[in-house]
């Protein structure tokens, strides 16, 4: 689902993605070094075997530990955190912090000289390896799912309300590399999803981007998009791995933008499977499957376009809060809200304007301030999240925004470099060197078929 940045989520009136920082933490690792030995602490979640697992590690990392203690997670309540002392000085334990790094939400690093609250602790929070990491966290959510706020449309339908724990329930019970349970849409859910499907489509030839234009066609094609048919999302997560590696997962509610924007890392996108309520077809308070399959999943097959959403994604991992909501910001005024330049002409391209009727003819009126997208001044924006937007930011094209994206990333202090490998959807952390060869090796090999192919065409 569509979580990015808002703390409430409103659609058709103004459509966009709301999130807001998750601080539940459920483990950490934390060192301090001193006259050649390394005191560790950590919090490990609750699970059978989980530390007789984590030293194993040091077992056989041939880590002597002259010290071990257990203690109720003062930070977790309910959880352990552990302490153990090792024969060994800090530079020594690269290796293994890493492993427990893997499995820990925040890592401290401080000397005992260093008081505890020190500015100079660093701290990186968790964030996924794996694609199959996504189920640490996609069930986190921070609002909605089966329980609606009071002014939500379908508060007081019981009806409405019970369907809506049923997709919830799917979500719940969903696990990465299975197929997405099919649901059967009512009438009454069919003819919402018609109505936004019938208006829509009559904007998008002169309203929307290209490349929204030519891949919508195909969707129609390849995954049962018509106004009285609602697309399944396992037959769309079908038609976009083919295109472009993305996927879809379902959720029951909002994600924090920290964990939204790791899925994008791995290209999965967090998807709702519930449709608004009838009673308003044109507002929803949350994102829903219309903005999700109408909005949002026709570009995820542009590969420039599932590429800028990656690096979005990308750059979110392990970086330190204030950037999570600088790069939420981003990527509020660009998947959500973004338009393009093509033929000297302002598109949309964003999901929020793509599955709104209203803001979509309203952003290429004369009302709104128009700017030139750049990441830093961009971040810096601020945004209603009930109204049509102020304010939107114009890309030259996909290929433009990822490159300042790029840019972008590289100014967030993080004391690693990652590197997605999309053989074995995963991401790796750059600190050895034979990670710097086997890289160069690959960038090498690609750069010689590049020139093989571009001495053939010519």
């Amino acid at each position: 689902m569509d979580a990015s940045v808002a703390k409430k989520r409103r659609m058709e009136s103004s459509n966009g993605s709301g999130t807001e920082k998750d601080s539940d933490q459920t483990s950490y690792v934390e060192t301090t070094s001193e006259n050649g030995k390394t005191s560790l602490m950590f919090g490990l979640k609750e699970e059978v075997g989980t530390l007789a697992r984590t030293l194993k590690l040091f077992e056989e990392h041939n880590i002597n530990l002259s010290q071990i203690e257990s203690r109720p997670s003062k930070r977790n309540p309910g959880n352990y955190e552990f302490f153990v002392l090792c024969e060994e000085s800090t530079e020594k334990l690269d290796s293994i912090i890493t492993k427990l790094q893997e499995k820990a939400v925040y890592v401290h690093i401080m000397s005992r000289s260093q008081k505890e609250n020190s500015s100079s602790v660093k701290e990186i929070p968790w964030f996924p390896r794996k694609i199959k990491d996504t189920d640490e966290f996609a069930n986190n959510i921070l609002s909605y799912g089966s329980e609606l706020d009071s002014d939500h449309p379908g508060f007081t339908d019981t009806v409405y309300r019970a369907r809506r724990k049923e997709f919830a329930d799917i979500a719940f019970n969903y696990k990465y590399n299975t197929p997405i349970p099919r649901v059967t849409y009512t009438e009454d859910e069919i003819k919402t999803w018609g109505t936004m499907f019938r208006e829509l489509t009559k904007l998008f030839p002169t309203h929307a981007c290209r490349e929204f234009n030519h891949i919508f066609p195909l969707l129609v094609e390849n995954c049962g998009y018509r106004e009285d048919n609602i697309p399944q999302l396992e037959d769309v997560s079908s038609f976009l791995k083919d295109c472009t590696g993305f996927s879809l997962r379902p959720v029951a509610g909002l994600l924090s933008s920290r964990d939204f924007l790791a899925g994008l890392a791995f290209r999965v996108f967090h998807s709702t499977q519930y449709i608004r309520h009838g009673s308003n077809p044109w507002y929803t308070p949350e994102p829903d499957v219309c903005h999700e399959l109408i909005g949002h999943v026709p570009l995820f097959a542009d590969p420039s376009f599932a590429q800028f959403s990656q690096e979005i994604g990308l750059a979110s991992l392990g970086a330190p809060d204030e950037f999570i909501e600088k790069l939420a910001t981003c990527y509020w005024f660009t998947v959500e809200f973004g338009m393009c330049i093509q033929n000297g002409e302002h598109k949309a391209y964003g999901a929020g304007l793509l599955s709104s009727y209203g803001e979509l003819q309203y952003c290429l009126t004369d009302k709104p301030e128009i700017r030139r997208f750049e990441p830093a001044k961009t971040a810096l924006q601020k945004y209603p999240v009930t109204n049509f937007q102020p304010v939107y930011f114009v890309a030259e094209s996909f290929e433009d925004a990822k490159d300042k994206m790029r840019h972008y990333a590289a100014s967030i202090p993080r004391p690693f470099s990652l590197r997605y490998n999309a053989y074995t959807q995963s991401v790796e952390v750059l600190e050895k060197k034979q990670q710097l060869k086997d890289l160069a090796q690959s960038i090498k090999g690609d750069l010689s078929i590049l020139i093989d192919a571009v001495n053939k065409v010519n």
